[in-house]
């Protein structure tokens, strides 16, 4: 894949968005934009208006973008009119945008989340006549008959770490949407276990905020944080490098079944210990054998994974965390997603060209 001869010179690729600001699937949108543009395609990035988001990160990038409405409903209008004068791939990241273009030619569709109820109806509209129907997991391909398996991957995290064990107080890292479907209530009952039975082993390092959440939902996790007994850092969204950086054990305590898990994948690149839950597409990510994956998704399951995490020995810990970094560098590395990207459009082209 030389830059000199690049193999998908004078494809026009536009990536259509599901949402407006930065979710897990805008972040692989802008994934899969940037390698598609490394091997040489011309980038378009539509989405939803939004003051910052994922539209005023393609033009950081440099790509030309186009604004569709403010309104799901808006955008979902816009850009079916939109679509119907575009030349070239499309490449939708999401139900909206695939249920926006139903019916047109030259697209793909990927998803991100398991289609269930109403969006279940809507799949069974958006998806047929679309040239690949991509999902990142074995997990949601078995939710979505006739897709193919594309898993993410993730930026590299990797930075010097410190060695030795652990000072109390241990800092568990939690980095995402502050949800309860994220665990943050099981998440903060379990570390008021571990702080009545083992007083000042853990402290939190909470990062994120309550995206695509109602005030119901949080209003049950700013309970949930204040009964908390063990001190919490409400650090807001930062960057991962920050956080890995921070934080001697992340956490993803999911009480939904996860179709990915990018965190996770993160951690795995910044050789940072990894406690989960058996949530989903998380399993199959971190493989076999996991010594820190919860026996449930019960506080009491996931306070047993973190003092198991905190417990094992430093040389123990450190060879986990080497075998999850060489897991993430063949499966959800960069160079590895380079490889998928070319490896799919190259094949839509050579349909295409039939």
């Amino acid at each position: 894949m030389s830059s000199e001869h690049p193999r998908l010179a004078g494809l026009a690729l536009t990536l259509a968005a599901n949402n407006a600001d930065i979710g897990g699937g805008e972040v692989m949108l802008l994934q899969c934009a940037q390698a598609a543009a490394e091997l040489g395609a011309a980038i378009t990035v539509v989405g939803p208006h939004a003051q910052g988001g994922v539209l005023a990160e393609a033009r950081e990038r440099g790509w030309p973008t186009v604004d569709l409405g403010e309104s799901r409903t808006d955008y979902l209008r816009r850009l079916r009119g939109w679509d119907r004068r575009r030349s070239g791939l499309l490449w939708a990241h999401g139900l909206v945008p695939a249920l926006a273009t139903a019916g047109h030619g030259d697209r793909i569709i990927h998803l991100h989340q398991t289609p269930r109820g109403s969006a279940a109806l809507a799949a069974r509209v958006a998806l047929p006549g679309a040239a690949r129907v991509l999902v990142p997991s074995s997990y949601l391909a078995s939710h979505v008959p006739g897709s193919e398996i594309m898993p993410n991957w993730t930026a590299d995290y990797a930075a010097p770490r410190a060695t030795g064990a652990f000072e109390a107080p241990v800092t568990i890292g939690f980095l995402g949407r502050l949800s309860p479907d994220k665990g943050i209530l099981e998440l903060a009952q379990a570390l008021g276990l571990i702080e009545a039975d083992r007083p000042g082993t853990v402290r939190l390092l909470l990062a994120g905020e309550p995206r695509f959440t109602n005030t119901v939902q949080a209003g049950e996790v700013a309970d949930a944080l204040d009964a908390c007994p063990v001190p919490i850092e409400r650090a807001g969204w930062l960057r991962p490098a920050d956080f890995f950086a921070r934080v001697d054990i992340a956490v993803i305590p999911s009480r939904i079944d996860e179709s990915f898990g990018l965190v996770a994948a993160e951690a795995m690149s910044a050789r940072v210990p990894l406690v989960l839950t058996p949530a989903g597409a998380l399993p199959g990510l971190v493989g076999e054998g996991h010594p820190w994956m919860a026996a449930g998704h019960s506080p009491q399951a996931i306070a047993g994974a973190i003092l198991n995490a905190v417990d094992t020995e430093q040389d123990q810990r450190d060879e986990v965390c080497r075998r999850l970094r060489s897991r993430w560098e063949t499966h959800f590395s960069p160079a590895a997603g380079l490889v998928r990207v070319d490896r799919l459009l190259s094949t839509v082209l050579q349909a295409r060209s039939r």
